[in-house]
């Protein structure tokens, strides 16, 4: 048995005992800690944590929930780690996230869909049971695909309505994705769907400084959710978004940033179009646009949500920019097939 220390974000330790063989994940579950877990197969990246120390085998993942670079710099998936000696893990969420609950299904009805652009699309759900979910904005669920025993993760992209007793979701259209199809040619008003989480470490921290948010395509939705809780409760530090898609169709929502600019002070987005053919004033990729304005000398927290290419670019740009950011939290996102 070999002792491990996870370090939560907001200081609290708690020391776990892992069994010949078990991983980090299942000793926390056991211990009744639930660490950041969706997948258990090495392949969503939601347990990504940090090992400051120690000695552990981990293997049976996929590069894009943990690339080569992160694995030599000792970041680790918890639900793979297997310890060989004492170990102290750095697990990129609050102690009060972690506490010991039970993820339940919610049952839900389909009480909206919005064809937003060729490529995007909205949906809502209702019903007593939404009224009642709790989650934080940045945070997602598996939707399970009606007629299928198969899910598909989806971010929040608005915090709960109480009084419609709804929250909302964007989705990519994937060409003969399942739930793509099943929302373009299948799905009617009142249809059952049925949700489970919230999962996820990326989610709004407190604002004590200046924020930079990175949104790539339909990443996008978790700062929607973000942003309406801001505007909820307001914030005096100025928050930046920079909105990167690949083609003018896959632009969408804007007028709800317009909306969030007009009603939150300190409160700024840009958006910008990567093709060379496109029509967007504004050309490029979200690192063409990162100005030492919205970096603060490095005195700001960023948030970053998109697809792995981007991720990776972004990750890319700000070593080789020397870019030290107070804190920096990111989620990569694939379209299932």
């Amino acid at each position: 048995m070999y002792k491990v220390a996870l370090n939560f974000e907001d200081g609290v330790t708690r020391f776990i005992s892992t069994m010949p063989m078990e991983t980090v994940a299942d000793a926390a579950y056991r211990s009744g800690l639930n660490i950041p877990l969706d997948c258990r197969d090495g392949a969503c990246g939601t347990c990504k944590c940090h090992c400051e120390s120690g000695e552990y085998e981990m293997d049976g993942y996929i590069d894009d929930a943990l690339s080569d670079q992160e694995a030599e710099q000792q970041f680790v998936l918890t639900c793979r780690m297997v310890p060989e000696s004492d170990c102290v893990v750095r697990v990129p969420a609050s102690s009060e996230v972690c506490v010991r609950s039970q993820q339940a299904d919610v049952h839900a009805r389909l009480a909206e869909i919005n064809r937003l652009s060729e490529t995007t699309l909205s949906f809502t759900v209702s019903g007593d049971q939404v009224r009642a979910m709790h989650f934080l904005p940045g945070q997602y669920v598996n939707v399970q695909v009606p007629g299928t025993d198969q899910t598909r993760a989806y971010s929040f992209s608005s915090m709960v309505d109480e009084a419609a007793e709804s929250v909302s979701f964007l989705i990519r259209v994937v060409p003969e994705g399942l739930m793509s199809t099943f929302m373009t040619a299948k799905a009617q008003v009142g249809d059952e769907l049925v949700l489970r989480g919230p999962f996820g470490s990326f989610y709004l921290r407190d604002i004590t400084r200046p924020v930079l948010m990175l949104a790539g395509g339909t990443g996008l939705a978790p700062f929607l959710a973000m942003l309406e809780k801001i505007q909820q409760q307001g914030c005096e530090q100025p928050v930046h978004l920079i909105y990167g898609v690949t083609q003018d169709a896959d632009l969408v929502e804007l007028e709800k940033l317009e909306a969030f600019a007009n009603s939150i002070d300190h409160f700024t987005f840009s958006a910008c179009v990567a093709s060379d053919e496109s029509e967007w004033p504004l050309k490029g990729y979200v690192t063409h646009h990162m100005k030492p304005e919205h970096l603060h000398d490095g005195d700001v927290d960023i948030y970053l949500c998109g697809p792995p290419p981007m991720v990776e670019a972004v990750n890319q740009y700000m070593q080789e920019q020397d870019i030290q950011p107070a804190s920096f939290h990111y989620e990569k996102f694939a379209a299932s097939q």
